[in-house]
């Protein structure tokens, strides 16, 4: 069951990089006109956990995003290890299917319980908004709109807080699942943002009317001339939207 609450600004920006003093002054900058900072793959190989609690210092609530999917056992002790560090949120794969997200879920229930922690919710990624239709079908055997909330179903039973998909999907999880989930949308691309290696893209306010909860935006902030004036731009935009809190 999703412990989700309205976020007062919906906004997670990616930071996805190897240059901490540029990540730290990044989120430090941005954190009046973002809710979090996200951090992925690059980020944590880079720098561990020792940089993710870098960031914290910035006070910023942490999407960790690692997209975990092994066996369960393995699952659940990675989910332990990072959930240490107490991110808002962390990702797996519903493709592990629901023994290994159940094992992850109840990893990070452990932790919170025994380190007295605020517990880290925990997403599961269906399809990447990166696959086309064309893609997600000769992977999965079916379309996105088929395969995502049948993953859905998944998480929900395993016990996750929410899920990573295309905004395109959100009004059918919507219709299916209500608030019983937290969807958080990548492959957001303001007005006039190149899609770049992105599919299955929409705009921030397109997307909360979808119904998404979340956002993720990278590129359109970090590669802006004024990464700073981009998210504020996204931002007063945002307030505008029926659905801001």
């Amino acid at each position: 069951m999703s412990i989700f609450t309205h976020p007062q600004n919906p906004v997670f920006v990616a930071l996805d990089t190897n240059d901490m003093p540029a990540a730290r002054f990044l989120a430090a900058g941005l954190l009046p006109f973002v809710g979090g900072i996200k951090l992925g793959l690059e980020f944590f190989n880079t720098f561990g956990p020792d940089g993710i609690r870098q960031i914290q210092q910035t006070e910023a609530p942490i999407f960790l995003d690692l997209k975990l999917h092994d066996i369960p056992n393995t699952v659940a002790a990675a989910t332990k290890a990072v959930c240490y560090l107490a991110p808002k949120f962390l990702t797996v794969h519903t493709s592990g299917g629901v023994d290994m997200m159940r094992a992850a879920a109840d990893a990070a229930a452990e932790v919170a319980t025994k380190e007295n922690l605020p517990r880290t919710q925990l997403l599961g990624v269906t399809a990447l908004t990166s696959l086309t239709s064309q893609q997600c079908s000769a992977i999965y055997g079916k379309q996105p709109e088929d395969i995502v909330p049948a993953l859905a179903e998944m998480a929900l039973e395993a016990g996750i807080d929410g899920l990573v998909c295309s905004a395109a999907e959100a009004p059918k999880l919507r219709e299916l699942f209500g608030n019983n989930l937290t969807l958080v949308t990548p492959g957001i691309r303001p007005a006039g943002s190149p899609n770049a290696d992105q599919n299955r893209v929409m705009t921030p306010t397109d997307a909360l009317t979808a119904g998404a909860d979340y956002l993720v935006i990278g590129r359109p902030i970090t590669e802006a001339l004024n990464p700073i004036a981009a998210a504020k731009s996204i931002w007063q935009e945002i307030k505008k939207h029926p659905l801001s809190a």
